[in-house]
């Protein structure tokens, strides 16, 4: 007896293009036509068929199914192999519902790091933005002590966030005045802060000029002066602009991290 290729096909619960992508490259024999052009496929078609729909639903790449040869020898190696594909795939989706059970219970947006989650309701939308710049950037430590940084709450955010652009020189020493004893506390807390990029995955280089372009964008001008003349109360004028960008980012996102 012998099928056609649509016969085959729903034999086996597969489709026609998929038994013709598989000749193409090699996976499965092209069959003896019949005198009027049609495929004739046989039992031995059948049963490769098969052998290859069950690898298939055991997830196993096309072209690992070619690697292994024929579904009846004992690939241990490409089974071991899949095993340890399918548990980090099982450990990846566990780690995102629990990322979506946060997301959840904080009712927090989905685009921001998890990290984050808790006070995502105490976050502008600048800071939410420039937080997630900063998530790939920093470090998995980085992340948790900036983390915790952000996580004491102060009431000089509202001020900062709320801060026209054309706010006057009297307005912008006020708040960096009000900032620094805070700045001080946390670069005596948290070390990390004096270099948040030295440890940077991305390389210290390209993670300070992004983090820099980041806070040029995101803040506005009365803001981008508060952090200057912060770090000018810091003492830090050797390379003053450089230097207030890659500081001024975390002492001003601390800044304004919290609205009440």
């Amino acid at each position: 007896m012998a099928w056609s290729t649509r016969q085959l096909a729903d034999l086996t619960g597969s489709t026609v293009k998929a038994i013709r992508h598989y000749h193409e490259i090699g996976l499965l024999d092209v069959p003896e036509r019949a005198a009027n052009g049609y495929k004739q496929y046989k039992v031995s078609h059948l049963i490769r068929l098969l052998q290859i729909k069950r690898l298939r639903d055991l997830r196993v790449p096309l072209s690992q199914i070619t690697a292994m040869g024929r579904a009846d020898e004992e690939p241990d190696e490409a089974i071991r192999v899949l095993d340890a594909e399918l548990e980090a795939t099982i450990e990846r989706l566990n780690r995102v519902r629990a990322e979506l059970a946060v997301i959840l219970r904080h009712r927090a947006p989905m685009h921001l790091p998890p990290e984050f989650a808790p006070l995502s309701r105490d976050l502008s939308d600048t800071n939410q933005s420039l937080f997630m710049v900063f998530s790939t950037l920093f470090s998995e430590e980085g992340m948790e002590e900036f983390r915790q940084i952000i996580a004491v709450r102060d009431d000089t955010g509202e001020e900062f966030d709320a801060l026209p652009p054309d706010a006057g020189d009297a307005t912008v020493d006020r708040i960096a005045g009000r900032i620094l004893p805070l700045v001080r506390r946390m670069r005596e807390e948290h070390p990390w802060s004096n270099d948040p990029v030295a440890d940077s995955p991305r390389g210290a280089e390209l993670a300070e000029s992004t983090m820099a372009h980041a806070v040029v964008e995101l803040y506005n001008p009365a803001q981008l002066r508060v952090l200057q003349r912060l770090n000018v109360l810091l003492e830090q004028a050797a390379d003053t602009n450089d230097d207030m960008l890659r500081h001024g980012a975390v002492h001003g996102a601390r800044a304004g991290a919290h609205e009440e």
